[in-house]
């Protein structure tokens, strides 16, 4: 990817913004980016610069994707040297955010984690008919990202609402989230609310369905709380 490619050239949230969106504590999102130890960040961030977003698409979707390692029950200090491995064998940058994650980093992990004896590493990937396949909790996560043609994560459906289809384009709206049906921008829909519009009243000007109105809304109320 060029400096200029949207997914990299400008940041979209902020790291509060990412832990909300993704439904991850802000404290994983934050060791991410920018570990105290002064390792390598596990996430693409730009430097801090008050409160102004930091994280760009393809560091939201590294997050994304750490963040399916952890409800696999991968600890947080097996997550490091697992994208390290990553890194090294699949020999691209953005290893999370790459198809080849998809493709070759289940083979990857399982025989690290073997190597190792990293019994948590070991269980996010299942063999069958001597295939290496990442488990359904990593794979659902997966599923939601679109690739592009240089292989590299294009778009990412959220996975934190239950009704409405949510997703983050970086070529689209700036990469705000948009709903699907109807393409508002989850923003727009939250603002209205708290202005004081209804459900319905929001729901027939930005044609988004009652029900993934109430959702959006559902979930920006809880994320604030």
């Amino acid at each position: 990817m060029g400096k200029d490619d949207p997914r990299v050239a400008h940041p979209i949230f902020t790291l509060c913004e990412t832990a909300g969106y993704l439904d991850v504590p802000k404290s994983n999102i934050q060791r991410w980016a920018r570990p105290p130890d002064a390792k390598h960040p596990l996430i693409t961030c730009f430097p801090p610069h008050g409160l102004e977003a930091t994280v760009p698409f393809i560091g939201f979707a590294e997050a994304f994707v750490l963040s399916s390692f952890r409800r696999a029950g991968v600890p947080l200090q097996r997550i490091r040297p697992a994208v390290e491995a990553l890194e090294k064998e699949i020999g691209v940058d953005h290893a999370l955010a790459s198809k080849h994650l998809y493709t070759d980093g289940a083979e990857v992990l399982f025989d690290y984690a073997e190597k190792h004896g990293e019994r948590e590493l070991k269980d996010l990937v299942v063999v069958r008919a001597q295939q290496h396949q990442f488990t359904r909790v990593v794979e659902g996560y997966l599923k939601r990202i679109e690739f592009g043609g240089d292989g590299w994560a294009d778009s990412v459906q959220l996975p934190t609402y239950s009704n409405a289809q949510v997703v983050v384009d970086p070529k689209v709206a700036f990469g705000l989230p948009l709903v699907v049906h109807g393409g508002a921008r989850v923003e727009d829909l939250v603002d209205r609310f708290q202005a004081g519009d209804s459900v319905a009243e929001i729901a027939a000007d930005f044609s988004v369905p009652p029900d993934e109105v109430e959702d959006v809304i559902r979930l920006a109320t809880r994320t604030a709380a």
